[in-house]
This record gives C-alpha cells, structure tokens and sequence, in this order.
C-alpha cells in the first residue's frame, strides 16, 4: 500500500494545483499543505536517513523563502511560491535545479501561450466559461501553477520516490 501511495500522492497533488490554478488563478493553501503533510507522513517508507529528510526540509524551507520574497516584489503569487516549496520538500537539493530549469522553460512558454491567446478575439462560445474570460482578461497573472506541475511531473521518474515505488510493485 505505501509503495502506491509513494508513486500516485505527488503526481495527483501537482494534477490537481495544475488544474486549480488554470480554472480559478489559485492554488489552495490546504493542497500545498496536505502535499508538504503527505511528505512528512511518507519519508519514513523510502529509508532516508534523518539527515537526508533535513536536506529535503532545508531545499523546502529555502524554496519557501525564496517564493515569498518573489511574491513580495510581485514576481510570482503566493500559491506559486508554496507549491515551490511543497515541490522542493518531495525533490530535496538532487533534482531541484533540473525542477527549477524545467519549470522556468515551461512558465516562459505558458506565458507567451497566454499572451498570444488574449490578443485573439475571444470567441463567444468561450466567452461563456467564466475561467476561460478570466484567464483571457489582460489584468490577471498567468496561472504558474501549470508549468510548476508540467515540471514536478516530468522530473517525478528521476526521483526516489518513483524509483522505490517502481522496484516495490
């Protein structure tokens, strides 16, 4: 049970940020803390030393830092700058950095999408889903949380949780 729980908690939690954050430009406090919970409650199952679970903590705490100081100057919003740090919790120092380079590409891709889809006129059978006029409106962010998702889950095979899911199945 544990082995299904350490392949299918981290990928659902990014699914569902992912698709939050595109239909309401939020990512809820309750889904970064019930994915930072879930890290707590399943690190015990992969063997990590003590050590290591303080490694993952400190990637985890810097991340928390560093997003809310970007929220603060208005770079990212403050679900993007948790759901950083919930990610950095899962990944530790190992895959943070391909994480962060995967996930700036993806925003930086995701923004341009975005950019070029609201200066198209808004057809009217779009026009009626209130997420789509929301996320068409030229005054609102771009909904990060995406291209934070997009990432976690293609660096998720490179990690231990993936890999100690795998052999245990």
């Amino acid at each position: 049970m544990a082995s299904y729980l350490l392949l299918i908690v981290f990928p659902l939690a990014l699914l569902f940020a992912a698709i939050w954050d595109l239909t309401t430009m939020t990512i809820p406090n309750v889904l970064t803390l019930a994915l930072a919970g879930a890290f707590l409650v399943l690190v015990p199952f992969t063997g990590t030393s003590m050590g290591g679970i303080g490694m993952h903590l400190a990637a985890g705490l810097l991340m928390l830092l560093v997003g809310m100081g970007f929220f603060a100057m208005g770079w990212m919003g403050g679900g993007d700058a948790k759901l950083v740090a919930a990610v950095a919790l899962w990944l530790g120092w190992s895959e943070l950095l391909p994480y962060l380079l995967y996930a700036s590409i993806f925003g930086g891709v995701l923004t341009l999408m975005i950019l070029g889809f609201r200066r198209l006129p808004l057809p009217l059978f779009l026009a009626r889903q209130d997420w789509i006029r929301t996320l068409y409106d030229r005054r609102t962010g771009i909904p990060y949380g995406l291209a934070l998702a997009a990432a976690g889950l293609l660096i998720y095979p490179d990690t231990v949780w993936f890999k100690l899911a795998a052999t245990a199945s």
